[in-house]
């Protein structure tokens, strides 16, 4: 069987090579990008030193956050070690924008389970629904907007903040491109131009050429252990876009009157540069991991999305197993090959924000590392492997070839 699956993959490599290459002049735009911003803002060994206590004058963290807001099309970013994931960065972006009586509308359905409590679809003391934030939602239709139940929604409710998941998270309906972000963001603003559109964009840097705010989009949110961290953040997240917004959520991740003023770095900051230097690159090797496993997988007789060949949006690669063994097995496919804890087998366990059973597979060097190379899914039917990462092509295709043969 060993040899069987290394023949399959030299097969299906060659069928890819095109899909390749678009990838890496996708990487070099990217990097070109970001290359820009470092030169743009001075970038030197300076910036890499480290401040305690308050963070009073931290020259390095207050050039990171301009080297992230000219890459991501912002008038400012906060790029913070003091977020612990990206589901806490969107935490602080909501409780900045909304206050007691606002209205949040989610037009892509149910958000990521970790948000549910946070938002209060799942009772939490501490959710926007305990300060008397409203929430309501409009699912998607064939995976695209429901551009008729927005408009009417809008033009009989004050909606304060949109919010807009592009990734997936555990669902069965497709990431959301950039060009479906354009034409959904103009329709909203021309029924109201003040509403805030605020999007996770999580998994989805440097997945195509522009951000969601050089589409119109007024504020987004990402975490650092996926796509922009590059592997070498060890934690942390950021929000960007509109000065006026960035700032609110600085008042809220620290305290109003200092904001963004204050935030030790504690020696991040190197990490933090070398990280978004390195992530165009790593993110195509993601990528290039992703289209490898619908190819393969697919040849196999699972069912994927996306297909081998399809616009992506984010670096996540689902896999329908329709099976709980295969689900799990595949996890631990993916844990066997990787760098670390490959000794470790994953079980099904309870996990603080999730009402399933969790299968997770993350042998990072950076706990819970999606960009790294891992997979995870919930227990629950129809059983679906939400794979992620691979710091490099070569990393990834092993840990696939793992996981293949665990199944077998």
């Amino acid at each position: 069987m060993k040899n069987d699956i290394y023949e399959l993959i030299l097969k299906e490599e060659r069928e890819l090579t095109e899909i390749y290459k678009e990838i890496d002049e996708l990487c070099f735009e990217n990097s070109k990008k970001v290359l820009t911003a470092f030169k743009n803002n001075n970038i030197s060994e300076i910036h890499f030193n480290a401040t305690t206590g308050y963070g009073y004058g931290d020259i390095g963290r207050d050039a990171i956050e301009k080297v992230y807001a000219e890459v991501l099309g912002a008038e400012d970013a906060l790029v913070r070690n003091q977020f612990i994931s990206g589901s806490h960065a969107l935490t602080v972006a909501f409780f900045s924008l909304l206050r007691p009586n606002d209205l949040l509308l989610s037009i892509t359905g149910t958000p990521y389970d970790t948000l549910h409590e946070v938002i209060g679809i799942k009772d939490n003391k501490s959710s926007l629904k305990s300060f008397g934030v409203q929430y309501s939602e409009i699912d998607l239709i064939d995976n695209d907007f429901d551009y008729n139940s927005i408009k009417e929604f809008l033009q009989n409710n004050k909606v304060k903040v949109i919010e807009i998941q592009r990734s997936k998270g555990y669902s069965t309906r497709k990431s959301l491109t950039i060009d479906k972000l354009e034409k959904v963001i103009s329709f909203i603003k021309n029924i109201d131009k003040n509403v805030i559109i605020m999007v996770d964009n999580c998994y989805c840097e440097f997945v195509e050429k522009q951000t969601p705010l050089e589409v119109g989009a007024d504020i987004i949110v990402g975490s650092l252990i996926k796509n922009l961290g590059g592997g070498i953040a060890p934690n942390g997240a950021y929000i960007a876009g509109r000065r006026d917004l960035v700032e609110l959520a600085g008042e809220r991740l620290t305290l109003p009157g200092e904001g963004k003023e204050v935030g030790p770095s504690l020696g991040i900051n190197k990490s933090l540069l070398q990280g978004l230097y390195m992530a165009p690159s790593v993110v195509a090797s993601s990528l290039k991991v992703a289209v490898l496993t619908s190819k393969i997988l697919e040849t196999l007789g699972y069912t994927v999305e996306p297909k081998y060949d399809d616009v992506r949006a984010d670096i996540v690669q689902n896999i329908v197993f329709n099976d709980r063994e295969k689900l799990i097995k595949y996890c631990q496919g993916i844990q066997l090959g990787s760098a670390i804890d490959s000794n470790a087998i994953p079980e099904p366990t309870e996990m603080p924000g999730y009402s399933d059973k969790i299968i997770m597979a993350s042998g990072s060097f950076t706990q819970g590392s999606s960009i790294e190379i891992s997979c995870d899914g919930p227990l629950r039917k129809p059983f679906i492997a939400y794979q992620q990462g691979g710091m490099t092509y070569e990393y990834g295709k092993l840990a696939l070839i793992e996981a293949i043969k665990r199944m077998n």
